[in-house]
């Protein structure tokens, strides 16, 4: 199939590729004029484990195809799929601005009958506005072509998109068949309604490398698949958040979370994932999402006191051992920092626990040598001035008064803790993701300081 996608970040880009890698025609679309370069170059805007070979790959076999010219490739086309950002706006709502731009330009461009798909993370009642100003566009260029809204939203995890995208535990597709106009008339089947027969098919063709494999194809309503990436993100958070609000009382009693964490996780209803003790999620998604169907729920009269609190619970932890940090460290102290990414796997920093402590360290006096082994370029344009970066993770420990791990690397894991105390100045090492065995720790010669334990 031929498609569109309307914005080439971390979702738009490894859409594309991994679209492309199952055979389709992919032609990514952005305004970044030097973004479109260097990926027309093979060259990956993002650290994304496998993205780059499925772009080199996809470009040498002519699938793959990058532009700043939306309005011409609308003609090109059978499905265009927005992928642009949505960022938090005013009273934490999700800003739909780019969105919105996107649906009013395919609207006021398109020549022929054409899928629109919104993969970005909207809040439920978009798809019916896109829809809305599609049709009003189109009413007054009197253009009699059918531009369905569907919704498709993305599950990807970071360090894990390309087999996220390729191998998903299911692809949930959101189609209203009274407002889903029909488009590609073969595809009728007699007695079926023009609405839910021809963006069901066009989809089910579109995802059928993937569901021949056994993944699961759900389709709902436009609202619900709206609804359900909030949703799912939310409760995961909410999990992360439980956890350490847990930990903090683990702490004061003597107990152990990681313990408390693997009781409870054995219980197949309840599971591991996500019951790790720390400082809390960051992230493009979960701290957004959180927030943004908080305000969806405020607007509509609904009271989400779990949500609330499950927000309030992720800035507390990371409060908590801030405090801490600043407690131990004496004046103008040199301080190691282990990870400045959100999560491992990525070189995303969006809402990440190091912007917020090394601000707060600099601030207060301390110098900081940190590293991280995929973000380092991007911590030089976001961090402050005046921060050491280091080649390797001992060098970031040199001399260093006390050493804050806030990113939990597999680099990191396998650091001899012995030649860590000796390449130290201090003794104190703070474990923001209970990395560490505390009596490994401790026979090192090193002071833990863990979450919960």
């Amino acid at each position: 199939m031929r498609i569109a996608i309307v914005g080439t970040g971390y979702v738009g880009l490894v859409t594309a590729a991994c679209f492309a890698e199952l055979g389709h025609t992919v032609i990514g679309v952005d305004i970044d004029r030097k973004k479109i370069q260097k990926l027309s170059s093979g060259k990956s805007t993002i650290f994304e484990p496998g993205l780059e070979e499925l772009i080199v790959h996809g470009l040498k076999g002519k699938r793959l195809s990058f532009t700043t010219d939306l309005q011409t490739t609308l003609h090109k086309v059978d499905i265009v799929f927005s992928a642009v950002a949505t960022p938090q706006g005013k009273d934490h709502h999700a800003d739909l601005s780019a969105v919105f731009t996107v649906t009013e330009t395919v609207a006021a461009s398109a020549d022929h009958d054409i899928l629109f798909v919104n993969k970005s993370t909207v809040p439920v009642g978009t798809g019916r506005e896109c829809e809305r100003r599609i049709a009003d566009i189109l009413r007054k260029r009197k253009k009699k072509i059918r531009i369905p809204v569907v919704s498709n939203p993305e599950f990807l995890r970071e360090g894990m998109a390309v087999s996220d995208t390729i191998m998903p535990e299911r692809i949930v597709i959101g189609i209203n068949e009274s407002t889903a106009a029909g488009v590609h008339e073969p595809l009728l089947r007699k007695g079926v309604a023009k609405s839910s027969i021809n963006a069901r098919a066009l989809m089910e063709n579109l995802y059928r490398p993937i569901s021949r494999t056994g993944k699961p194809i759900i389709f709902m309503s436009r609202e619900s698949a709206e609804i359900v990436k909030y949703a799912s993100n939310a409760f995961l958070a909410t999990k992360i958040s439980f956890i350490n609000m847990l930990a903090e009382l683990t702490e004061k009693t003597g107990a152990n979370i990681r313990d408390v964490a693997l009781g409870m996780g054995l219980d197949s209803r309840i599971g591991h994932r996500f019951l790790h003790a720390g400082i809390g999620y960051g992230g493009s998604c979960f701290p957004k999402d959180v927030k943004a169907l908080l305000a969806t729920a405020r607007q509509c009269g609904c009271d989400f006191g779990i949500i609330e609190a499950t927000d309030s619970m992720n800035t507390r932890a990371r409060e908590r051992f801030f405090e801490r940090i600043l407690t131990f460290l004496p004046k103008k102290s040199t301080v190691g920092v282990w990870g400045l990414a959100f999560k491992p796997k990525t070189d995303d920093m969006r809402e990440a626990p190091s912007l917020d402590l090394v601000s707060i360290l600099i601030a207060a006096g301390h110098r900081i040598r940190a590293h991280d082994p995929a973000t380092m370029e991007n911590a030089r344009k976001i961090l402050p001035r005046g921060i050491r970066f280091c080649p390797s993770p001992l060098e970031a420990a040199r001399g260093a008064d006390a050493l804050v791990l806030l990113t939990e690397w597999d680099e990191f894991r396998g650091v001899d803790l012995r030649e860590l105390k000796k390449t130290m100045k201090g003794t104190d090492l703070f474990d923001g993701r209970n990395v560490y065995e505390p009596s490994a720790v401790k026979a090192a010669g090193l002071r833990y300081h863990g979450i919960g334990i």
